[in-house]
Order: structure tokens, then sequence, then C-alpha cells
């Protein structure tokens, strides 16, 4: 039978990495809202004789994310894996100048949505499925208030998550990324020298390394 994993955020950085790296053992189904970086996605995936379904979806809308997990559910019955990658990273600015609608959309997207796709992924996961959140570590940096609070407020559903479903599964895995060259990480940090830095497909490799029974 097929694996299947899904995967959102994954028309760029890392979720795109994840993808390309699952497919040579996983059916991808990559959710991500631009359609022409899906695309780029899926010709890598095709190119090392993957298969991917594309779902050029915001995760944000309910109603769609609603179809997606039924249209899983009717094509294959059950999802091996998750993995999300999906954020918003809000602009940089002081704790006493943080935005009403930067900060809104922060908690949609990181919180808001997160805890939505839980309550639908979770029973396509049972008991034998895996899901896979991505720590980043901002609480208490500088300027990093709106990024820094939403994030950890994901990984805190994640963590419950992981010990409630201990003993009936899914298992609920947490795993810290290095930073790694993208477009988000740019912005937070102009000038650094990325050639430090771990590139998104190396870093794919490294943490899919870390999951057990792929």
């Amino acid at each position: 039978m097929t694996k299947t994993a899904l995967i959102t955020g994954a028309s760029r950085g890392l979720g795109a990495a994840l993808a390309i790296g699952l497919s040579t053992t996983h059916h991808i189904i990559a959710v991500g809202k631009t359609t022409g970086a899906l695309e780029e996605v899926d010709d890598a995936i095709q190119a090392k004789g993957g298969q991917a379904t594309l779902a050029p979806m915001d995760i944000t809308i309910d109603a769609a994310m609603q179809q997606l997990c039924r249209s899983i559910f009717d094509r294959w019955g059950t999802l091996n894996l998750w993995l999300h990658t999906a954020i918003h990273a809000a602009p940089l600015c002081p704790a006493g100048h943080v935005g009403d609608k930067d900060l809104s959309k922060s908690l949609d997207v990181n919180v808001a949505a997160t805890a939505r796709l839980i309550r639908y992924v979770s029973p396509l996961l049972g008991e034998t499925g895996q899901a896979v959140f991505f720590d980043d570590p901002q609480g208490g940096t500088p300027f990093f208030g709106t990024y820094g609070s939403s994030k950890a407020a994901q990984i805190a559903l994640a963590r419950s998550w992981q010990v409630e479903s201990q003993k009936t599964g899914p298992k609920v895995t947490i795993l810290t990324p290095k930073p790694m060259p993208t477009a988000t990480r740019a912005r937070f940090h102009p000038g650094e020298d990325r050639d430090d830095l771990s590139s998104p497909q190396a870093e794919a490799d490294r943490l899919l390394a870390q999951l057990s029974g792929l």
C-alpha cells in the first residue's frame, strides 16, 4: 500500500525540501498558497521518480482544510505522515509596537490553523501515523515578540498533543531545524553570511533521518 505524507507549507524552504526528500518513499500531498512554487516542487519530485498531489490552498480557510482532509480519506482512507512547516513570520518590531493586524494574522496562521489541522488530521493518522512539528525558539529574543509568541503557542499545542497521544497514537514529534538560508530568514537577518547556514535539502535529510518508521 502506498505511504502518504501531507506537508503543509510545501511550496518553499524546508517544506519543499522535505517533500522532495520523502518522495522516494511516500506519495506527497503538498499544500501551499503559491501554485507556481508547488509546480516547481512537483517537477523535482517527478525527476526523482516520485509522485505528488498538489493542493494550492490557504491553511487558514477552514472549509478548504476540511475538503482537503475529506479528499485524503476518500482516496487513501488514511495518512501515514504529516509534516507541518507552514508559518507566518510577521515583521520584526519592539513589543510595544506590535500591530493588531500582524498579531492577528500570526495567531490565525500559526495557532488557530494549526489547532484546526490537528483536529482534522488526527483521525487520518490514527494510532500508527506520525505528525511532525518544527520548533524555532525565539521567545524572549528582541523584536521577535509577534513571531516568537505565536510560534511558541503553536509548539505548546503540539507538546500537549504529544503527551495526550503517547498511549493511543498518533506519534507526535517536535524537531528543531538548524538555521537555513531561506527567504524568511533573510528578512529577519539581512546581511547575514549565508555560507555558514545549512541548505534546506541538507537540513531536510538530517531531520528525516531522526524520524522512525519511515
